[in-house]
């Protein structure tokens, strides 16, 4: 019988002694990752409740909030991404920190069709907020009563849930989606954890990949950008039209010059009306003209707009573009990448409340009211400072040809200037086009 020899027992101590340290390293390593990745979702979590609670509170308090239709579709979106921070992160974090699923089966199968329901809806609801905005600044006032009538927009914010359940709970509950590949399923399952009750697999078939994707991404997608595009050369085409009044106005008139008023449209009440009135008089050193006012405002639009594409491309577009190639590559892209894109289009709903209702001044000043417990003075300091703003700026007078423009991004005021009437837009056009 063979026995280790006292050096080969003295060359395993220290070896041994490296292991443990070595263990106890990459034990420290892998806490820590846990708890920095913990805190990480926990605060996208936290800020996505917060956010979009505070949209829906303020809707509720604020009578003027609820005037306008665009606002019934951002609190509705709002709704979707409380529901998504609610009842989907939670449980992703949970099994993302523990790398274990907990729950069994069935309610994977309703987690996973909750998470397709809400984040779809919440597409959705942007889809329908640019085609909002495409009538009311795109079609004459008549066209956008027509088509914004509160039978359809009630329409438009049920499709924005009802069509979602085709793609979520009706084939995921069914295992449409799975298809011809449940061996693969299989597979993945023995992978990471031996049994559903352990992980929870989702994975796609070809045809449920592209209708699922078609249906809660590209297609709305397409829509948006037609819809933003045509928003972006509606309004600078109103902007080259001041601009060409504006310069017509510098040169001398004798007689009577007139006064155009001009409202733009909004996304609650679109007018856009050109009034023609015959001034008592004009002084051409009473009006200053605006230099670059063009260059200003077709700069802001534009980054207002690429700012809505922007985020809403980068938090979504890898998720849909790696859950279209995925099934053609036979399922190879890493799960880390997955987690990574998934939770790249949950943040997408803890910035939704940022680029639809908190860079919207009627929202900002509703928020101080809620945040400051309710004192008014808030609300009416705010209104005073954007008033005062508005009145330096909103009139380009030259020569007789008064104009409230700043593509009509205006409250609802009316100034004097020598006799001459001014009136700014009822609606912050900023609420039609975006937070501009």
């Amino acid at each position: 019988m063979a026995t280790a020899s006292p050096q080969h027992l003295l060359d395993e101590v220290p070896n041994t002694g490296q292991q443990q340290e070595h263990q106890q390293q990459q034990e420290f390593l892998h806490s820590l990752e846990t708890v920095v990745l913990t805190i990480f979702l926990s605060i996208i979590i936290i800020m996505t409740v917060f956010g979009n609670l505070l949209v829906m509170v303020a809707l509720c308090k604020d009578r003027h909030l609820r005037k306008k239709k665009t606002n019934y579709f951002i609190v509705s979106l709002a709704f979707a991404d409380l529901l998504v921070a609610v009842v989907v992160m939670p449980f992703a974090a949970i099994e993302l920190t523990t790398g274990q699923w907990r729950y069994g089966e069935i309610f994977c199968l309703v987690r996973t069709s909750l998470d397709v329901l809400l984040t779809t809806a919440s597409i959705l609801h942007l889809c329908c907020i640019a085609l909002d905005r495409y009538y009311a600044i795109c079609c004459q006032p008549l066209v956008y009563r027509h088509k914004m009538t509160p039978i359809r927009v009630a329409a438009m914010l049920s499709g924005c849930w009802l069509i979602p359940t085709f793609i979520s709970f009706l084939p995921i509950m069914q295992s449409w989606n799975a298809i011809g590949i449940e061996d693969i399923i299989e597979e993945r399952r023995a992978l990471t954890g031996g049994s559903n009750d352990t992980s929870c697999v989702f994975l796609v078939n070809r045809p449920y990949a592209l209708i699922c994707s078609a249906v809660a991404f590209y297609v709305p997608l397409a829509l948006m950008v037609l819809a933003y595009q045509r928003i972006y050369v509606t309004a600078m085409t109103h902007v080259r039209q001041i601009e060409t009044l504006q310069r017509a106005g510098s040169a001398p008139v004798s007689g009577t010059v007139p006064i155009i008023t001009i409202r733009s449209s909004t996304s609650s009440d679109p007018m856009e009306h050109y009034r023609f009135r015959t001034p008592m008089g004009s002084s051409h050193s009473e009006h200053a003209p605006i230099a670059n006012s063009r260059m200003r405002v077709e700069t802001k639009a534009a980054k207002t707009l690429a700012v809505i594409m922007g985020c809403f491309c980068l938090c979504w577009a890898p998720f849909f573009i790696t859950n279209v190639v995925d099934p053609f590559i036979h399922y190879s892209v890493p799960w880390q990448l997955w987690t990574a894109w998934l939770w790249l289009g949950y943040i997408n709903s803890g910035l939704n409340p940022f680029l639809y209702a908190f860079l919207n001044r009627a929202f900002r000043r509703a928020f101080l009211v809620i945040l400051c417990c309710g004192d008014e003075r808030y609300a009416r300091k705010a209104s005073c400072s954007y008033g005062h703003a508005n009145r330096a700026c909103s009139a380009a007078s030259v020569n007789g040809t008064s104009m409230a423009l700043r593509l009509s991004f205006l409250p609802n005021r009316s100034y004097s200037d020598n006799g001459r009437t001014i009136l700014a837009n009822e609606h912050e056009s900023q609420d039609s086009l975006g937070p501009l």
